[in-house]
């Protein structure tokens, strides 16, 4: 088994942990303060090999800005689950956007973040 963490860093971090929660339905899996000076959450599911991580320096700021193709995706077959979810990202807060590959909005729909990360919901099947 292969367990696959995303980590990212901000500098909104109770902001971005609050969107991603409500946003994609994901659970606290764990935190820590002042690692070496990084604060930092980790959200997930239980039936999922996946968790995202969002990690938050007290002197050193996230530098950079994503490109429109910095893209966490996420497949969601079920008609009802993808609507809802869609519905839950901009209750959360995640902008609408157009992606940037037309092949996202082929099927899905892109949500953008206060730090200019985005997040497909794609509406099938992996494979497709």
């Amino acid at each position: 088994m292969c367990t696959l963490r995303i980590a990212r860093p901000t500098d909104r971090l109770a902001e971005i942990v609050a969107m991603y929660r409500a946003g994609l339905t994901l659970e606290e899996l764990g935190r820590f303060h002042d690692h070496d000076g990084y604060d930092g959450v980790m959200l997930g599911r239980d039936e999922c090999d996946w968790h995202l991580e969002f990690t938050s320096h007290a002197t050193m700021p996230a530098l950079g800005r994503p490109s429109p193709e910095h893209l966490l995706v996420l497949y969601l077959p079920d008609r009802l689950e993808w609507e809802s979810a869609c519905t839950r990202m901009e209750a959360a807060g995640f902008a609408a956007a157009t992606a940037e590959n037309p092949y996202w909005e082929r099927l899905g729909r892109t949500f953008v973040d206060p730090d200019e990360y985005r997040v497909v919901l794609q509406h099938s099947n992996w494979p497709p």
